[in-house]
């Protein structure tokens, strides 16, 4: 194992036991070996590329969810995205939001470390289909909304790359942190072909 994955993975493990053997382990029907499996595999990460390209598609399968505080998601959030604070993740009022069939739910907070535990909570609790966005807001705003060039040396499909930033930075409004952004929808966006489901990490 990645040196890396040991401390979150022994995390995980503790509160994937915690709630197994929690007082109502009858709502609980993921063994935490199970969790502890899934959290090693990178394919629950997606990058702020795939999501800018589905939310432009207007892709009807995806449910992002902020699990930050309200305060925080009112000063700015990733259109079309759903508020629930992490110490709320696995209440019942919000069990239909987080179990709608059909949907891809998406996680994501400033960084990786509270929308990895919501989708670590979660996946004890045997939700499906539940991702993480990868470096969270912090890499939203680096490679979606300010999107820096690549050197010169660079090869082309990193051009490539670059372009689809810039032209997804005037859709989502390019604005500064703090200012929540609005779409522009007379802007066409050039979406790349689609990336294959991989892990780049995160922490």
């Amino acid at each position: 194992m990645k040196l890396k994955y040991i401390v979150p993975a022994i995390i995980v493990y503790a509160i994937s036991v915690g709630l197994y053997y929690w007082p109502e382990k009858e709502d609980v029907g993921v063994n935490p070996d199970y969790v502890l499996l899934k959290s090693k595999d990178d394919s629950r990460f997606i990058s702020t590329h795939n999501l800018a390209e589905r939310i432009i598609e207007q892709d009807p399968s995806l449910k992002l969810i902020d699990v930050r505080m309200i305060d925080e998601y009112e000063a700015y959030n990733i259109e079309g995205s759903l508020n629930i604070p992490f110490e709320e993740i696995i209440n019942e009022p919000w069990e239909a939001e987080i179990s709608e069939q059909g949907k891809d739910i998406i996680f994501y907070s400033t960084g990786d470390v509270f929308a990895e535990q919501a989708w670590n909570l979660c996946t004890q609790k045997g939700y499906n289909n539940l991702y993480i966005l990868q470096g969270g807001l912090n890499e939203w705003f680096r490679t979606i909304i300010l999107p820096e060039p690549p050197p010169d040396t660079a090869p082309s499909e990193a051009f490539d790359l670059y372009s689809f930033e810039r032209a997804a930075s005037i859709y989502f409004g390019g604005t500064p942190v703090g200012v929540q952004s609005t779409p522009n929808k007379k802007q066409k966006v050039v979406v790349r072909k689609k990336e294959k489901k991989a892990a780049e990490g995160g922490c």
